[in-house]
């Protein structure tokens, strides 16, 4: 501690660095809750109780399972937040939240009752840029059987996948891919018309 004016203690910590996150949400099953949506609903303030502050929040999506055939619609949203928290840890708080309403990673793109990726944290390219690219350009074969090791920031298929960027376009559409150049307006835009037109709101 160092002191100011008239004997004032001012403190030597350095202010905590606030992050923006941008946050997926997702289920087609049933939790301790309720329906998928009371499930989406009941996270969100969790993210709040964990130290989240919310800026802005989707409005609720139907979408169809992905991969087609793979289970029930799902109901999809997105979130941006504001916390204190580095990627690994923003990470760690999203599968803790999981875990609360039985999420159980048994299978790749499989039904779940919650589910809550990590989209972007600032501008944050990881690890690199050219495993970035490795990972953003795997073919969809691949994609099913391999899983990365390591955080991939931004997420490498956001912008292949309509379910993620219509709601996404309600809370962040001029936030800019730090690798793609594009915002995520431009990124909806650039999808078929038929995949938009998949993901209805409630």
């Amino acid at each position: 501690m160092s002191q100011g004016p008239e004997g004032m203690e001012l403190s030597s910590r350095a202010p905590i660095r606030k992050h923006s996150l941008l946050i997926a949400l997702g289920g087609n099953l049933a939790s301790s809750v309720g329906r998928p949506q009371e499930t989406l609903k009941a996270a969100l303030k969790l993210l709040q109780t964990s130290g989240a502050v919310i800026r802005a929040t989707s409005r609720f999506y139907h979408t169809p399972a992905f991969p087609a055939g793979a289970g029930p619609n799902y109901v999809n949203a997105a979130v941006r937040i504001e916390a204190p928290w580095e990627p690994e840890k923003a990470l760690g708080v999203l599968h803790r939240i999981e875990a609360q309403f039985g999420r159980e990673r048994l299978q790749r793109w499989g039904q779940r009752t919650l589910d809550l990726d990590l989209l972007a944290c600032d501008d944050i390219v990881l690890p690199d840029r050219n495993t970035h690219k490795m990972w953003r350009e795997l073919p969809l074969d691949a994609q099913i059987g391999r899983t990365p090791e390591q955080l991939i920031l931004p997420h490498p298929r956001l912008q292949d996948r309509a379910f993620v960027l219509v709601p996404l376009a309600d809370v962040a559409p001029d936030w800019v891919h730090p690798l793609l150049g594009k915002p995520v307006r431009a990124l909806l835009e650039a999808m078929p018309e038929r995949d938009r037109a998949d993901v209805r709101p409630m």
